[in-house]
């Protein structure tokens, strides 16, 4: 049985994760961090089924990030957060930094992207994840690290990163999709 099959947010440990992310651990309710992954894959499908190449330009007030440079955030943040996790998982001790979002959006070419590249690098991405994290041993899935001046297990990465999908999902839901 995947080990990903067994761990619910209920096994994480306050000192597993920086307060900062608990809203978006607690986005997984009492599901499985497999399940929590995996569930991500239909999510991007079924937003995608809701959006246009005119709606990715679109923003819901001023100075507000576009539909697509929400997505490719959360591409960029799933990335970094995964290498926490590889680094994490391998035994680097190395404390690992901070990354500054508002300084990839401008950077990211997300608003010359099309709406499928967009859906593609998406669920490869988190394809890439769950085959990352369904690798993991037990003792790997345990395992933390220092990044953003805080210590982080593996498994919290991983609900994390489902978790700010949802977070992320919801926004564009109620406040670009029902505008």
């Amino acid at each position: 049985m995947c080990l990903l099959n067994k761990i619910t947010i209920f096994d994480l440990n306050s000192e597993d994760f920086n307060p900062f992310y608990k809203s978006y651990i607690d986005n997984n309710g009492d599901n499985t961090l497999l399940d929590c992954l995996s569930k991500g894959i239909s999510d991007i499908d079924n937003l995608f089924l809701k959006l246009t190449e005119s709606k990715l330009k679109d923003a819901y007030s001023p100075l507000k990030w576009t539909i697509a440079e929400v997505l490719i955030h959360l591409a960029d943040t799933e990335r970094i957060f995964q290498y926490r996790s590889l680094c994490f998982s391998r035994g680097d001790g190395t404390a690992l930094p901070g990354f500054d979002e508002n300084a990839y959006v401008p950077n990211s070419n997300a608003t010359h992207l099309s709406l499928a590249s967009i859906k593609e690098e998406l669920i490869v991405v988190r394809k890439s994840t769950l085959s990352l994290f369904k690798s993991f041993s037990s003792q790997q899935i345990n395992s933390k690290g220092l990044a953003s001046g805080s210590e982080m297990g593996v498994a919290a990465i991983g609900f994390i990163i489902s978790g700010h999908l949802t977070h992320h999902f919801n926004i564009i839901e109620t406040r670009y999709l029902k505008k």
